[in-house]
């Protein structure tokens, strides 16, 4: 049976990005402290962080994200945009973006292919699936999502990357759950982030 597993880096008043996303400002204004670890796994006394980032990495068949996890804004597609990551994307995998608007398949570099999906969450964690083959497959984001699938009781795993930093307002990644069962299986802290892995019943 396939595992569905999400991580997302959260600030500590429950943000996943913070208000007034833009081509600038990816997780909103004052929100890029949020990812920055990511980019410092080389560092002194951050090879925690580098493990758990290729854990989190392996394995996965399949990816699934939001219309704003691809790009900024809504409504009809604006075809030049092919995502905030440069011709060759981190996926090297299927990826399937949930979208209102029906837009063709984009295929980058690397072996990461853009599938956009029109029908729903479970369409496209179906085609994900079946994509994967015996892969995982990986919500990648963004907030809007995540909650979606969590309410569905579609995730297995769900890894929160908990930065020290508060946000104030932007994008709370469990706003509006209730009933949420999740058991923590794992903790690693490092300097800048703590790790905290549940299982979701």
């Amino acid at each position: 049976m396939t595992s569905v597993t999400c991580r997302v880096s959260i600030s500590l008043d429950g943000y996943t990005s913070a208000p007034g996303q833009s081509l600038e400002n990816p997780f909103g204004e004052g929100g890029m402290g949020l990812p920055q670890w990511q980019f410092e796994t080389d560092q002194e006394g951050r090879s925690a962080d580098a493990e758990i980032l290729a854990q989190a990495g392996r394995g996965v068949g399949a990816y699934i994200m939001g219309r704003r996890m691809f790009g900024p804004g809504t409504g009809e597609w604006d075809e030049e945009w092919k995502g905030w990551w440069g011709p060759n994307p981190p996926y090297h995998a299927p990826v399937f973006v949930l979208s209102h608007h029906p837009r063709e398949p984009l295929t980058m570099e690397g072996g990461t292919t853009f599938t956009f999906v029109t029908d729903g969450i479970e369409s496209a964690l179906e085609q994900a699936k079946k994509a994967a083959g015996d892969g995982k497959v990986a919500i990648a984001g963004g907030a809007t999502a995540i909650r979606q699938y969590l309410a569905a009781g579609l995730i297995d795993e769900l890894l929160l990357h908990i930065v020290p930093i508060t946000l104030g307002a932007g994008e709370r990644l469990l706003e509006g759950a209730a009933g949420l069962a999740l058991d923590p299986v794992e903790v690693v802290a490092s300097p800048t982030v703590t790790h905290v892995r549940y299982r979701l019943s």
